[in-house]
């Protein structure tokens, strides 16, 4: 489980209050706070 703020590296984070998909080309990538649902917990999925 990665959060807002954190820099999990390159690829797609899925949101996991509303699957919206989020994806991140490099390692120093911020995730943001999701731009659909505004809450901030993601799993990696690719």
């Amino acid at each position: 489980m990665h959060s807002t703020g954190e820099k999990p590296g390159k690829g797609i984070y899925q949101c996991i209050n509303c699957n919206q998909k989020i994806k991140l080309s490099g390692s120093s990538d911020t995730l943001p706070p999701c731009p659909r649902c505004r809450k901030s917990k993601y799993k990696k999925i690719k």
